[in-house]
């Protein structure tokens, strides 16, 4: 078997063992609290959000603060296509991909002139100004602090020329199927495995391997006269794309969208996400993004009678000490755990959570002579990929027999 076909077959088994364990979420999540629909859908939409940063921050080492204005985008999009045209999810998924990619091009174009902290401000900027944008200037297409909310009474000209009534509260449909509950959790993880698999081709591609050399060295590439514009405004709109896929999840689940999706907190959220699972790596961010959910939605619910429960164990007044100590950390402070828990793996894995579980699985017996093997692996889909980039004419040739 050649290096590239060895390679192929070892992608396709990372994504039939990534859909396997994203499919039967409901059944090994329950061991730890987390098997019911609606936070498995915040793991599936959130690790989608956070796998399409990962393509602009991973392989590019660009640093966007502005991604939260994609996901409103997304969101916006796909409530106005139920108002306007059907409740289907798949032409709202379609226009909230396409209007995200658009607005991505513009931001992108403009701010990619600049680099490093520049670029930062920059997507910040355009991210508070679509946040502005979306909370006073343009409510009569948002509206505002309230929310844009599907009703009833919408056009929904598709759905009335095919005869398709909308009793009630209207929500997503594909097909038929109802877009809550488990159903919902199934569609954002078949989304979550196609994007997951896009994303996996991305990084074996050349595509990928030109955008990890701009983050090694940007400017070594631009004085050979390559030139990196084109493919950092690639990365750049692909990863708005996934934002505003992820933005149309949201509606789909919940057909409302909100000013508050656009707000910088946002696009911290996905930073975090990223850095917490480990940038670069193909599964750390999706790891990352269900940790923090898995927290916002685990510890924020836990009260001081919740503690005193646990704790009742202890004699009265300890029960009380302990109640007070760890009061803090749960509740409305769930924030500060999750920040001794950044600092901590921050501090001892820089390479984020997916660097500890390298480290655990290195501890295992046998594992230094198979990661021999797969280093010596990595070196050989590395040379064929670059022989595969090289083409040979005349003019290489001579230049090479004259020298």
């Amino acid at each position: 078997m050649s290096v590239k076909e060895s390679s192929r077959a070892r992608d396709t088994m990372i994504l039939a063992i990534f859909s396997v364990v994203v499919l039967t979420a409901p059944l090994w999540a329950k061991l730890i609290g987390a098997g019911y629909p609606d936070l498995l859908q915040k793991f599936a939409i959130f690790g989608l959000f956070a796998i399409g940063y990962n393509i602009l921050f991973g392989l590019t080492g660009y640093l966007s603060f502005g991604h939260a204005a994609f996901l409103g985008i997304g969101s916006y999009t796909t409530v106005w296509s139920f108002k306007l045209l059907s409740m289907n999810v798949l032409p709202a998924v379609f226009f909230a991909i396409l209007l995200s990619g658009l607005f991505a091009a513009a931001i992108g174009f403009i701010s990619l002139r600049r680099t490093g902290i520049y670029f930062s401000i920059l997507t910040l900027a355009f991210a508070q100004m679509s946040y502005n944008l979306a909370y006073s200037v343009l409510t009569p297409i948002t509206n505002g602090e309230t929310g844009l909310r599907v009703l009833s009474d919408d056009p929904m000209v598709l759905d009335k020329a095919l005869g398709v009534e909308v009793e009630g509260s209207p929500l997503g449909t594909l097909f038929g199927l109802t877009m809550t509950g488990w159903s919902a959790f199934y569609f954002c993880a078949v989304v979550l495995i196609l994007g997951f698999w896009v994303s996996l081709k991305i990084f074996r591609s050349p595509f990928g391997m030109k955008l990890l050399a701009i983050k090694s060295n940007q400017t070594r590439m631009e004085y050979t006269g390559f030139n990196t514009r084109p493919y950092l405004l690639s990365a750049f709109v692909i990863s708005g794309m996934y934002a505003g896929l992820a933005g149309s999840l949201m509606a789909v689940t919940d057909p409302l969208a909100g000013a508050e999706r656009m707000q910088w907190t946002a696009s911290g959220e996905v930073v975090l996400m990223t850095i917490l699972g480990g940038v670069g790596t193909l599964f750390g961010p999706i790891l990352g993004a269900a940790t923090i959910k898995y927290f916002e939605q685990i510890f924020s619910a836990i009260n001081d009678q919740v503690l005193s429960s646990t704790f009742d164990f202890l004699p009265e007044l300890l029960n009380q000490f302990m109640v007070t100590i760890t009061s803090p950390f749960v509740g409305e402070g769930w924030h500060l755990t999750l920040g001794v828990l950044f600092m901590v793996i921050i501090i001892f894995m820089p390479g984020g959570l997916m660097e500890g579980i390298g480290r655990l699985i290195r501890l295992l017996p046998g594992r230094r002579g198979m990661a021999a093997q797969q280093t010596q692996y990595d070196a050989d889909v590395t040379i064929e990929a670059n022989a595969d980039n090289q083409t040979t004419t005349p003019e290489k040739v001579e230049k090479g027999d004259a020298s």
